[in-house]
């Protein structure tokens, strides 16, 4: 192996982009990672070893893929744009335990990949430098699919990891924390200059690990219906808890009834939904679906 320079050294992903006649495209939200020091970082927060599993999104010309693969017992890439396969089959022919899949992982069937890529194996995570414009439909579906995942590791924008790992109480603090705290632990390991990708973005990255949870981290009696309470909570961020909660289930009458199903949840009506943590969330949750204002939805 130690023939051959690491693909993510400047001078060889220039390289392979010029050889291969490789230009990026905007659209796809392409930056490729060249700095050895990040990816190193990234792929030690997934805790990999040859038993487990690493699932790649975007592997673009292979500089995660290939420290994935000195690491994993199984790596399975998908990407998007066909210009890169055979390039990624070229620099990642080394490594016969590398499967490149030609897809879009959010119209794939991810729980027939898992089983047909990672049957056997102790376990997996995955590991990647998202497009930024798809970040979060992508960790969302992950997530929601309930797969067995160990880790989510992923380089994304930095205001992007903030508000996903935020405690109540601040700016950063939403819906989108809570959606990924009900189903797993974040935790931030790095913040990442703009120098280490080519071409250079123009946000600034960090790298977030999502511990994903074997149970959620609140039991609620109606899924989807906790995730409506809290998008509708957050809908104007300006308002109180109560007012953002009477546009979306009240809007006409049975108004005070609302602020009476709040103060039995133990909620004062002025606050703000930033206030609120997981747990008052699920109660609410609970306390509104008991009273029936699931019906009364538009």
């Amino acid at each position: 192996m130690g023939m051959r320079e690491d693909i993510s050294t400047p001078r060889r992903t220039k390289e392979i982009i010029h050889r291969h006649g490789f230009s990026f495209k905007k659209s796809l939200g392409q930056n490729f990672l060249i700095d050895q020091n990040i990816l190193g970082k990234i792929v030690a927060a997934a805790g990999l070893d040859a038993d487990k599993g690493a699932l790649e999104i975007g592997p673009g010309i292979g500089a995660l893929t290939e420290k994935l693969a000195r690491e994993a017992g199984k790596v399975t890439a998908v990407e998007i744009d066909q210009r890169l396969l055979p390039i990624l089959e070229e620099v990642l022919e080394p490594y016969p335990h590398v499967h490149v899949v030609h897809g879009d992982v959010l119209k794939l069937d991810l729980q027939a990949l898992f089983a047909a890529e990672f049957g056997g194996l102790n376990g997996v995570s995955v590991v990647a430098n998202l497009p930024y414009y798809v970040t979060t439909p992508i960790l969302m579906r992950l997530l929601e699919e309930k797969l067995p995942l160990e880790h989510i590791v992923v380089m994304i924008q930095k205001e992007v990891a903030q508000r996903m790992s935020a405690s109540p109480g601040g700016k950063d603090y939403g819906s989108l924390s809570i959606a990924v705290q009900y189903y797993s632990v974040p935790e931030l390991i790095c913040t990442v200059p703009h120098s280490v990708f080519i071409p250079q973005p123009n946000v600034e990255s960090a790298v977030i690990r999502l511990t994903v949870r074997k149970q959620p981290a609140v039991a609620v009696q109606d899924e989807e219906f906790f995730f409506d309470v809290v998008q509708a909570s957050f809908a104007q961020r300006r308002k109180t808890i109560s007012n953002n909660l009477k546009s979306r289930y009240f809007p006409k009458e049975g108004r005070e009834r609302l602020d009476q199903l709040l103060t039995e949840t133990g909620i004062v009506p002025s606050r703000r939904a930033e206030t609120l943590s997981i747990e008052e969330f699920a109660k609410l949750s609970d306390v509104l679906l008991e009273a029936g204002v699931k019906e009364l939805q538009l």
